[in-house]
């Protein structure tokens, strides 16, 4: 019988509201993920790149176009991480772009309300990603920060995508929906999956029955944030424009 502590837990430093709220600095050295899982993703200290652990590796892709391996004492305010058994492995044989792998795994899955592991080794004749820019105090509103993300546009790109899909009943605790990253098979390239199309690949999927969230300094990054408010709605109006 596999030990659910470890095979079947999607863990999570700090809450996507925070995030929302700017709370940027660092919480928990990324060595500590490391006691968590093997796969996973995040940022780091404000908000300084995009997360990517692929095999028990943590990797930073940087507004500047690079990814880099960071200092594990560097702190993350926010990452998702498990340890990867995958219950489910299959080859693409076909292209298919972001869409159709999310309604192809949906379809594998089958229960919208659990938390799902995702890794796909694959070949891109197109990915296109976004990477966080490292951010000074007073911190900017999260939607001026996701609104200047740097872009970079990649070609025919063998690589490996990580991440989750994330309940609904999470709104507020973590991102609804899928969250992706990529990093490239030379790990030169990566970061936050915007699109793609890819040409052929495997997906593996892995359910994760339980949640842990860890708040370190006895909830210190939570302190003074109106919960009462609806800061993902509020984001993403902001995101958009609306009012």
């Amino acid at each position: 019988m596999k030990d659910q502590r470890t095979t079947d837990t999607v863990t999570q430093v700090s809450i996507l509201n925070a995030l929302l709220a700017s709370r940027f600095d660092g919480c928990l050295p990324c060595r500590k993920l490391l006691e968590y899982g093997d796969l996973g993703i995040g940022t780091f200290d404000r908000m300084e790149g995009e997360m990517i652990m692929v095999d028990g590796s943590i990797y930073q892709a940087k507004a500047d176009g690079r990814v880099y391996t960071p200092d594990l004492d560097n702190r993350t305010p926010f990452a998702t991480v498990c340890h990867f058994h995958p219950e489910q492995t299959w080859a693409l044989g076909e292209p298919v772009d972001l869409p159709a792998l999310e309604k192809v795994i949906d379809e594998k899955v089958g229960n919208p309300n659990v938390f799902c592991a995702v890794r796909v080794n694959g070949f891109f004749s197109r990915m296109r990603t976004h990477a966080l820019q490292m951010q000074s105090k007073p911190y900017p509103p999260t939607a001026d920060v996701v609104r200047a993300c740097v872009q970079f546009e990649l070609k025919d790109v063998s690589g490996t995508i990580v991440g989750f899909r994330c309940p609904p009943y999470v709104k507020g605790i973590n991102d609804t929906g899928y969250h992706l990253h990529f990093l490239s098979d030379d790990k030169t390239l990566g970061g936050h999956i915007r699109e793609f199309v890819m040409d052929r690949g495997t997906c593996a999927i892995s359910i994760c029955g339980n949640h842990l969230v860890i708040v370190p300094e006895e909830g210190a990054a939570l302190a003074g944030i109106d919960m009462s408010r609806d800061l993902v709605d509020e984001f993403h109006h902001a995101l958009s424009g609306e009012r």
